[in-house]
Order: structure tokens, then C-alpha cells, then sequence
């Protein structure tokens, strides 16, 4: 037991303990990404939720372990942890970009296992959905040309990556996402039960509203989307709207136990 305790906290980082809070949220972060991306919305949320943000290895403090460059590898190592016993609390699951593949494929796993891990909300950011993919092959480039892909979204990567010893620190684990997300082949199957949420930028160029706006037929559950201003790491400049939005879905839930 004692082993699955410390792969449980390798993968699943706790910023804000709130043991008292009704759910909690586990966080996929986007390709490149590492947990700390979730700080700020850990910090938010409680104690409307307990937030457990996802560290892939291959990055910050696991950067001496192999990157994982394929979904159903990360699935399999991921889908036990949840799944274990011990909180019983409805879970919700929220991932952005690649995270956000991550998500619907944990919460495909999980509602096909049953029981009390079956995700009671799935928020998926700033991806388009499945039926809408494009064959990228930023994977394939040299450095560079990987970096011209980051430029390209924004977000904090920019400047720090032009040095040269913090690029060749961070770029096979930014390399091993993206190929992840970009072999990802999606296997038709069951809808979700769980509520969607989408959430994009207005003006992401990976990701239009009208391809976010495609997870609706992915859900047998309730649909929303929320649009907000900005490009793919919207979230980022838009942290209090995304965390309002993100707890006003979260409180509105039904509380397990309480009657019709």
C-alpha cells in the first residue's frame, strides 16, 4: 500500500489542502506544462474544491524520469490512482490543451469502470474535439521549430526558453507532449454521462470556438461552453473569470446524499 501511496503523490500535487471541501478537481496541465500551472486555481477554489493538479514525469521535480510521449500509457498509469479507494468524494476533472484530451480519456475510463470515481463534471479547455483534428506534426520539428509553435500560442514559455541550458532542460519533456497529443487517435464509444464545460480563448489559433463549441456530442450530460477573451493561454490572463466560472459549475452540483 505503501508504494501506491508515493505514486499517488509523484502524480497528484496538492497546493491547497481542503479535505473538508464536497469535491475534488484533478488538473491535467497542456503540453510542456507541469502542476504548478494549477497554483493559482488551487489557491481559488478551496474550499469550494480540493484541487489535485497532475505532475507528468519528465519535468520540475521528476525531470530525472523518462517523459511518457503517448495518451495510453499516461492513461494507464493515471486511471489506477483515481480509481483507488480511500476518498470517496465525486471527482471532476478539468484539463487544458493536451491536458484537456487527458481529461476526456481519464473520464471515459473512469465512467467505464463505474462506481464511485465516475467523474460528476469534465471541464475541457482550449482543445478542439476529436472529430476536428488536424494532423499536426510540431513533434517532428527541431527546437526551434517547436519554439516557433510556443511563440505562436504566447504564454510564459518565450523568454526563458531562450536560453540555451533551460531549453535543453525542458524540451524533450515539451517534445514527449507533444507527440502525445498529436499520435492521439480517438476510438469512437459511449458518450459521457458527466456534465461538459468547454472553455476557449476567442482567439486561439489551435483551437476555434466553433471546434470547442464540437464536445457537445461527447456528452449525453448537460452542455456549456464559456467563451473568454484571448488566445490559447487565456486562462492565464483571464484567471478570475475562468475560477468563477470553473466554481460556479462546481457549486452547483448536486451534493451526494442530500435527497432529490
Amino acid at each position: 500500500m505503501h508504494h501506491d501511496v508515493d505514486e499517488r503523490e509523484l502524480w497528484l500535487r496538492c497546493f491547497v489542502p481542503a479535505p473538508d471541501s464536497p469535491t475534488r478537481l484533478i488538473c491535467f496541465p497542456h503540453a510542456g506544462g507541469s502542476a504548478s500551472a494549477y497554483h493559482t486555481l488551487s489557491v481559488a477554489l478551496a474550499p469550494t474544491a480540493e484541487v489535485f493538479a497532475v505532475q507528468y514525469p519528465g519535468r520540475q521535480d521528476r525531470r530525472n524520469e523518462p517523459c511518457i510521449d503517448n495518451v495510453p500509457e499516461l492513461l494507464d498509469r493515471l486511471v489506477p490512482l483515481l480509481s483507488a479507494p480511500g476518498d470517496d468524494r465525486p471527482l471532476a476533472l478539468f484539463g487544458h490543451s493536451m491536458g484537456a484530451t487527458l481529461a476526456y480519456e481519464v473520464a471515459r475510463r473512469l465512467q467505464e469502470l463505474g462506481g464511485a470515481a465516475e467523474p460528476v463534471i469534465v471541464f475541457l479547455s482550449g482543445r478542439r474535439a476529436p472529430h476536428f483534428e488536424r494532423g499536426e506534426t510540431v513533434h517532428l520539428r527541431d527546437d526551434q521549430g517547436i519554439l516557433r509553435e510556443l511563440d505562436l500560442l504566447g504564454g510564459s514559455v518565450g523568454a526563458a526558453l531562450r536560453d540555451p541550458e533551460i531549453l535543453q532542460m525542458v524540451m524533450p519533456a515539451i517534445r514527449g507532449d507533444y507527440r502525445a497529443a498529436e499520435t492521439y487517435v480517438h476510438v469512437p464509444g459511449p458518450p459521457l454521462r458527466a456534465p461538459v464545460v468547454a472553455l476557449t480563448g476567442d482567439r486561439d489559433p489551435r483551437a476555434s470556438v466553433r471546434e470547442v463549441e464540437g464536445w457537445r456530442q461527447y456528452t449525453e450530460g448537460p452542455f456549456s461552453q464559456h467563451v473568454f477573451e484571448g488566445g490559447h493561454f487565456y486562462l492565464n490572463d483571464r484567471a478570475e473569470a475562468v475560477q468563477e466560472t470553473v466554481r460556479r459549475h462546481l457549486s452547483a452540483l448536486p451534493v451526494p446524499g442530500a435527497g432529490a
